[in-house]
């Protein structure tokens, strides 16, 4: 058993740590706050869709909170040549490629049907009047005429059918047979103007927080049933979930995407209207340990672990943002399981329980464990790889949030 280390212990709760709101700084009302969002990439790997130009994207978003207009934001984050979008609009989808008839409107960016992103940046269109309800699934759409493009941007698995058809189809009522796409492309986020207590929780993690081996189309990711519940209580109803998750990502290094330390900024300080982030990173780290190709710098201690996650919780706080840690999942039998990064795991989670070092923890390794075999995944949570929870355990996952951390 590993030898484990505490800054000071806190009363704790079985499934969550009380917090200290002195933490919190006061901020200014936002003027938008954040009704979905993802987690942008380069788009490389078996997935990715190269060289998209002369094509129409139709892509589906799943908004947490509602609002009277919209605004979207698109991105050439990791481009290396000017991204022109053109014929850009939103709708509310009918399911497929299809949009429900009377919901098109157009999207322009400074009056304009046309814009050009620069390489490495991001912007928001104007708004759009859209009245438009909480946990509805918008449709957006847009044009990519014929352009040079080196490099492209996308989320790669968005668990999500989004469609791709030949030349400017983006206020068509339903694409002609369109291709099917895995991921989201060059669009990374949607924000509604912020009622009187508005705020956003960014929901920060690798594959366990993106919903891999959730039912495809069926929004049954943890951060979609967290939502959902804030919907159903009148008090919370004006907190969007945004979900940062980017599968294999790692906290200290890079794998896929950005390592968590190097995307913190852009994808959680930067989001309109954040207010708390829920943590849940290094899984991915501790599996290189049961990889047969481990580089030296994937020799990651607990301490290393344990200081990347201050980092994290520091920079929130220095932005007025409270920070969740949550527990590591089990994953005994996974295929990147070793005895060593067992060791890791169980020390990381117990420094993340008793540290202080944030505002509340979430514990999920104790939510989803088998109760006979703490090590394992329970096998009614389980998808199957004994790494990814399935439908239930996501449900049980965000079922287990305290909703009074979102309380004024």
């Amino acid at each position: 058993m590993p030898k484990f280390r505490s800054c000071r212990f806190l009363l704790l709760a079985f499934i969550l740590v009380g917090f200290s709101s002195a933490r919190a700084q006061s901020m200014p009302h936002p003027q938008w706050v954040g009704a979905w969002a993802t987690a942008p990439m380069l788009a490389d790997g078996p997935i990715a869709i190269r060289m998209l130009s002369g094509v129409t994207l139709r892509q589906i978003a799943h908004i947490s909170i509602g609002g009277a207009q919209l605004r979207i934001r698109f991105t050439n984050e990791f481009g290396l040549d000017p991204l022109t979008i053109s014929d850009a609009h939103v709708a509310l989808s009918a399911g497929g490629s299809a949009i429900q008839p009377g919901t098109d409107l157009a999207i322009a960016f400074g009056g304009a049907n046309t814009v050009n992103v620069p390489p490495g940046a991001a912007i928001f269109s104007d708004p759009v009047a859209f009245q438009v309800a909480p946990l509805s699934d918008l449709a957006v759409s847009f044009y990519l005429p014929p352009q040079v493009m080196r490099a492209e941007t996308f989320h790669d698995h968005a668990d999500q059918d989004n469609f791709m058809a030949m030349g400017d189809l983006a206020a068509a009522p339903d694409l002609p047979q369109p291709a099917f796409i895995p991921s989201w492309y060059f669009f990374d986020g949607i924000d509604v103007p912020a009622a009187p207590g508005s705020r956003a929780i960014v929901a920060f993690g690798d594959s366990i927080t993106d919903g891999d081996l959730s039912t495809r189309n069926a929004d049954r990711r943890w951060p979609d049933i967290l939502a959902a519940r804030l919907q159903a209580d009148p008090n919370l109803r004006n907190i969007g979930v945004l979900n940062a998750g980017l599968s294999g990502n790692r906290l200290l290094n890079e794998r896929t995407g950005p390592g968590a330390l190097s995307r913190f900024d852009r994808d959680v300080l930067s989001q309109s209207g954040v207010r708390y982030v829920i943590v849940l990173e290094s899984i991915n780290d501790i599996g290189r340990f049961g990889s047969r190709l481990v580089a030296p710098q994937d020799n990651i201690t607990a301490e290393q672990l344990e200081w990347g996650l201050k980092q994290i919780a520091g920079a929130a706080h220095e932005h007025g943002i409270q920070v969740f840690g949550a527990t590591l999942t089990p994953y005994a039998g996974a295929a990147y399981w070793s005895e060593k990064g067992e060791q890791v795991r169980q020390a990381v989670n117990q420094w993340i329980r008793t540290c202080g070092a944030f505002d509340a923890v979430v514990d999920f390794d104790k939510i989803v464990q088998d109760p006979q075999n703490s090590t394992h995944f329970n096998p009614a949570y389980d998808s199957g790889d004994h790494l990814h929870p399935g439908d239930a355990g996501y449900k049980a996952m965000g079922e287990a949030i305290d909703l009074s951390l979102f309380a004024k």
